[in-house]
């Protein structure tokens, strides 16, 4: 790790502790005195109880929620692991701000501020409104030829993606999601998972964008190609190695904000494949960071249930999803309210006058 990186690093990671876990009890107590049978609301009592333990607080209900999507490209295209030309990123971005995408009408259907940030897409937007502008470069270099990002770039994008963190904690924000934009960028993935997890390339490579078979196994062979050109030497290779390597702009930008959410005390909801290979590698920089995230939903590809596991991550929804844009995050989130909502507003037995059950 070079010194500009790792003083990143030091100081993103600094004063994150865990979720309080005697506030979780608190919160499971308070639970139990509700007018249901024990443990009744199942994975909603789960939620609950972990968002009292990362706020430290009694929970009110309704909750600010945003979603941020990053966007970026990769040099990877260049090698045909995308169905899609990398030009889409532009074009879905563009898509974006205009409110014609999924995520545009989740959002709007559900309350969710909406945030598109541009950490690298390989195109300029001059002043298109609404735009989040922290452009580190356009676009990643060929992670098959070279490390995807320089030590500056990393840098860049993890302090552009943790202060947008503090911002979302300014702005009093709950709940908050991440998603994302790259083509490309579930090749990255793929790579991410492999080097972290030691899964093989064919069990942690799916379609992406829609790939057949023949393409698929072509780019299970670049994944692997990768691999053994920057980790080959080397048995576990450290996280932000395999995040300057391997990763792109907009991953790393999630990185940022996922450490800032941490440490300001956000929960924070992982979309699908890309954005929990970001929450992965940002555990394994902090693993304090672990109690905060929440996963959203899980993802059709392969890779994703990998890193779910190896997080000891159960996903809200599982819902056949490939989409990314934080889609699936944004689905979980009336969950994770409802959750807030039962526990702040319920009567309890007592305030109610309703019997509880015999011992």
């Amino acid at each position: 790790m070079s010194i500009i990186v790792g003083k990143v690093v030091a100081e993103l990671t600094r004063e994150i502790t865990p979720p309080d876990e005697s506030w979780r009890a608190r919160a499971q107590t308070h639970l139990d005195t509700l007018t249901k049978p024990l443990g009744s609301l199942g994975r909603l009592e789960d939620l609950a109880a972990q968002i009292v333990s990362i706020r430290r607080e009694p929970l009110r209900a309704p909750v600010r929620k945003a979603v941020y999507i990053f966007a970026a490209d990769h040099g990877v295209t260049a090698e045909g692991v995308s169905a899609y030309p990398s030009a889409v990123t532009h074009q879905m971005v563009l898509n974006f701000l205009a409110g014609g995408a999924a995520i545009n009408v989740l959002a709007r259907l559900h309350g969710v501020d909406l945030h598109v940030v541009d950490m690298g897409v390989d195109a300029e937007f001059d002043a298109v409104p609404g735009l989040l502008h922290h452009k580190v470069a356009r676009g990643t270099a060929n992670m098959l030829h070279e490390p995807a990002m320089n030590d500056e770039q990393l840098a860049q994008a993890l302090l552009a993606g943790a202060a947008l963190g503090r911002e979302a904690a300014g702005a009093g924000v709950t709940v908050l999601a991440i998603g994302e934009m790259g083509i490309g960028n579930t090749t990255s993935a793929s790579a991410i998972t492999c080097a972290l997890t030691g899964a093989h390339p064919a069990l942690a490579t799916g379609r992406g964008t829609g790939l057949d078979s023949q393409a698929r196994g072509r780019k299970a062979a670049v994944v692997e190609a990768i691999l053994k050109k920057h980790f080959a030497s080397q048995a576990a290779p450290s996280a932000i190695e395999v995040l300057r390597c391997t990763g792109g702009l907009e991953i790393a930008g999630m990185v940022g904000m996922v450490l800032a959410a941490a440490r300001h005390r956000i929960a924070v909801v992982a979309d699908g494949f890309i954005s929990t290979a970001a929450v992965a590698l940002a555990v394994a920089l902090e693993p304090r960071v672990q109690g905060y995230v929440i996963a959203g939903h899980r993802s059709e590809e392969p890779g994703h249930a990998i890193l779910l596991e190896f997080l000891r991550l159960k996903p809200v929804l599982t819902l056949e999803m490939r989409l990314g844009e934080g889609s699936g995050a944004v689905l979980a989130m009336p969950m994770i309210e409802s959750a807030i909502a039962l526990y702040a507003e319920m009567a309890t037995f007592a305030s109610a006058g309703v019997s509880e059950a015999k011992e």
